[in-house]
């Protein structure tokens, strides 16, 4: 990995993640500001956290598979973390929307924290964790809402 790739911010990661907030802050918005559609703007809103976290799971995939210099136990713990949210993701479709909230807000900082922990065994880019506890607080926020507004 060049020193490049790990220094320079690229436009498109910032552009695409601030992006993905939007539906986290309109229908968090919208809970508020419909309460006739509440339901339906809390239920579209866990379920885009559900997807969200999936993706942000399979983010140690693609490290665990590209990272040369991890150890097997390292490479082993991140394939079989990469998996965990999208099962967290999943149940929280099947479960309360207020219990859903929750594991969902539980479990994007757990994973920020993972990132965190990753950062230790590999050289991960300068702006990728200050950009993910960005994208982490607003998205655990937003499902925060969504489980506190269930009846």
């Amino acid at each position: 990995m060049s020193e490049e790739v790990i220094t320079v911010k690229p436009k498109a990661a910032i552009i695409l993640g601030y992006s993905g907030l939007i539906p986290f802050i309109a229908f968090s918005l919208s809970i508020f500001l419909d309460s006739y559609r509440a339901s339906i703007w809390r239920d579209a809103l866990l379920t885009y956290g559900s997807v969200i976290l999936s993706f942000v799971g399979a983010l140690h995939w693609a490290f665990a598979m590209l990272t040369k210099d991890l150890s097997p136990l390292t490479q082993k713990q991140r394939y079989a973390w990469s998996v965990i949210p999208a099962l967290v993701g999943w149940f929280a479709l099947l479960i309360p929307p207020f219990v859903a909230g929750i594991s969902l807000a539980i479990f994007f900082i757990v994973h920020y924290d993972q990132d965190r922990r990753l950062s230790k065994h590999m050289p991960l880019p300068a702006w990728y964790l200050p950009l993910r506890l960005q994208l982490t607080v607003v998205a655990t926020v937003a499902v925060l809402i969504a489980g506190l507004s269930a009846p």
